[in-house]
C-alpha cells in the first residue's frame, strides 16, 4: 500500500462495519455511537468523513464507501442549494 494510503486501524474497520449494518443495532444511532465507540455523534461523523476519503477504506469496503461518499455529496449539494435560495 502506498505511503499516502495508511492502513486502516481497528477503529476504522469497526466504524465501516457499523455503518454497513447500523440499522440492525437496537436504539437510536446517537445512543449506539456513544455506547459502542464512546464518541459524540459529531466526532463520529468527523472520523467517518475522514475515513471514507482513504483509499484503504475504499479497498476494504468499496460499495459502502462509494455509497457514503454519494450520500455526503448529496447533503453538500442540498446545503449549497439552500444557501443560494436564502436571501
Amino acid at each position: 500500500m502506498p505511503a499516502d494510503s495508511p492502513e486502516l486501524t481497528d477503529l476504522d474497520r469497526e466504524i465501516l462495519e457499523f455503518e454497513r449494518d447500523w440499522v440492525a443495532h437496537a436504539g437510536a444511532k446517537d445512543a449506539v455511537l456513544r455506547e459502542r465507540f464512546d464518541l459524540t455523534p459529531t466526532r463520529y461523523h468527523q472520523l467517518l468523513n475522514r475515513l471514507i476519503d482513504l483509499p484503504a477504506a475504499e479497498a476494504h469496503a468499496p460499495r459502502l464507501v462509494r455509497r457514503l461518499r454519494r450520500r455526503r455529496a448529496a447533503r453538500q449539494e442540498q446545503r449549497s442549494a439552500r444557501r443560494v435560495r436564502e436571501p
